[in-house]
C-alpha cells in the first residue's frame, strides 16, 4: 500500500473545469427497502449529496447513476427502480430529481440541473464491462466522478470501462476521503500500527491476516478466528466454532508476527456458555480450563484490559470484525471494551465491515472512530494487499 496520485472532483472545481460542463457521478444509493419499496435506512443517499452539491454550485450539467438491488440485465421490473432515491434525494437538495430511463443513448440535462439515470445494473454487458457499452455511456459526458468505494472492487462499465473512456475521469469527495484514510492506515501509518481481525471464520479471512502480518506490530483475532489461533497455541476449545484444517495456516502467521518482534496475542480468559444462546448462562474461565462441552462466545475481562491498554497505546488502529457474540448482551464485553478503548485512543483509527459498523452504532461511538469505511467488500481487499480497479483506473487516468 503506497501514496495514491488521482485527480479529484474538488481539484478540477478549484482550477474552474467544472462550469457548464456534463458531470456524470457514479454513486452508491443501494439502500436498503421493505417490501412496499420505503426505504429503510439512507446513509447512502446522504453520503452521495456533498458530491452533487459540489458539481450543480459550480454550474456543471449532473447526471448520477448507481445500482441499486440484483436486477437481471435489460429486464426492467418496478422493483428494481431508482424511484425511491430519486424522492429522497429531491428532499435532500431540495430541488426536483427527475428519473431518466433508457438513457444510454442520450440525457438531456441543462447546466445547474440534475437528473437520476434509472439503474445502472439494467443496461445489457454493465456487469461484464462491455467495452461498447461503456463508450457510450462515456459519451455522455466531459466528466466521470467516480464516488461509490462501495463498488471499487468491481471492474463495471459504469465503474471502471467509463473512467477508461471519458474525457477526464476524477474522485469524488466519498471516494478520495476512502483513499485518504487507507493510505493513512496502511501506506504510511503512525506506529505501532495494531490490527483487530475477527469473524466466524479464518478461511474468508486468512488473505488479510497474512497480508497484515508482514505489516502490523499488533494482531488482535477474534471470533472464531481467535479460536483457531487457541488451537495453533495447543489450547482447548470444547466444541467452540474453529477450523482445525487450518491450524498450520494460524501457526504460520504466529511465526511471521514472532519473527518481525510482533506478536498475536492470545487470549488469557474467556467466556463460555453450554449453548449458542442470548440466555445461555455465561461463564469467565481462564483459557486452559475450556471444558469439552463449553463454546467460547467472548474473550474474558482479563484479556478485554490487556488488549484496552495495547489499542490506548497505539499510533493507528485497523478495525475489522467483533471480538464476541456482541449481540447478546452476556458475550458482548470484549466487543464493547474494546470498541471504547479505540473511542479514547489517540490513535488513527479506520473501522470497517457490516458487523463492526453495527457494533459501533450500539455503542454509540460514530464520532469516535477517525474514519468508518462504507464499502465491506472493498475495505477488505484493501486490507489483503489487493489494488482496487477504481484506483487503479483514476491513477492511470490522473498520470495521463
Amino acid at each position: 500500500m503506497r501514496g495514491m496520485n488521482i485527480l479529484r472532483l474538488a481539484d478540477l472545481i478549484a482550477q474552474g473545469r467544472i462550469a457548464g460542463r456534463r458531470v456524470f457521478i457514479r454513486a452508491d444509493l443501494n439502500v436498503p427497502q421493505d417490501d412496499a419499496g420505503n426505504i429503510t435506512e439512507d446513509t447512502r443517499i446522504r453520503a452521495s449529496v456533498p458530491a452533487i452539491r459540489m458539481a450543480l454550485d459550480a454550474g456543471a450539467a449532473v447526471m448520477v447513476t448507481s445500482h441499486l438491488g440484483r436486477p437481471t440485465e435489460g429486464e426492467f421490473k418496478p422493483e428494481d427502480s431508482l424511484a425511491p432515491v430519486a424522492r429522497r434525494l429531491a428532499e435532500l437538495l431540495g430541488r426536483d430529481v427527475p428519473l431518466v430511463a433508457n438513457w444510454v443513448d442520450g440525457v438531456s440535462v441543462a447546466p445547474g440541473s440534475v437528473v437520476l439515470l434509472e439503474n445502472c445494473r439494467l443496461n445489457k454487458g454493465e456487469k461484464k464491462n462491455n467495452e461498447d457499452l461503456a463508450r457510450r455511456m462515456a459519451a455522455l459526458c466531459d466528466v466521470f466522478v467516480h464516488d461509490a468505494f462501495g463498488t471499487a472492487h468491481r471492474a463495471e462499465a459504469s465503474t471502471y470501462g467509463i473512467a477508461q473512456f471519458a474525457p477526464v475521469a476524477c474522485a469524488g469527495p466519498l471516494l478520495a476521503a476512502e483513499i485518504d484514510a487507507i493510505t493513512k492506515a496502511l501506506a504510511a501509518p503512525r506506529r505501532p500500527l495494531v490490527a483487530i481481525v475477527a469473524g466466524s471464520k479464518v478461511s474468508t479471512k486468512l488473505t488479510i491476516l497474512q497480508s497484515l502480518a508482514a505489516k502490523v506490530d499488533g494482531l488482535i483475532v477474534g471470533g472464531g478466528i481467535a479460536n483457531t489461533f487457541l488451537l495453533a497455541e495447543g489450547l482447548p476449545i470444547g466444541k467452540s466454532l474453529a477450523e482445525s484444517d487450518l491450524v498450520d495456516e494460524a501457526k504460520a502467521v504466529i511465526a511471521a508476527m514472532k519473527a518481525r518482534g510482533a506478536a498475536v496475542p492470545i487470549p488469557v480468559d474467556v467466556v463460555v456458555a453450554p449453548r449458542f444462546a442470548a440466555d445461555a448462562p455465561a461463564t469467565v474461565k481462564p483459557v486452559a480450563e475450556v471444558g469439552a462441552e463449553d463454546m467460547i462466545l467472548d474473550i474474558g475481562p482479563q484479556t478485554a484490559a490487556v488488549l484496552a491498554a495495547q489499542l490506548k497505546a497505539a499510533g493507528t488502529i485497523v478495525w475489522n470484525g467483533p471480538v464476541g457474540v456482541f449481540e447478546f448482551d452476556a458475550f458482548a464485553n470484549g466487543t464493547e471494551t474494546l470498541a471504547r478503548a479505540i473511542a479514547a485512543s489517540e490513535a488513527f483509527s479506520i473501522a470497517g465491515g457490516g458487523d463492526t459498523l453495527a457494533a459501533i452504532a450500539k455503542y454509540g461511538l460514530e464520532r469516535d472512530v477517525g474514519y468508518i469505511s462504507t464499502g465491506g467488500g472493498a475495505f477488505l481487499e484493501v486490507l489483503e494487499g489487493k489494488t482496487l480497479p477504481a484506483f487503479e483506473i483514476l491513477e492511470r487516468r490522473a498520470a495521463g
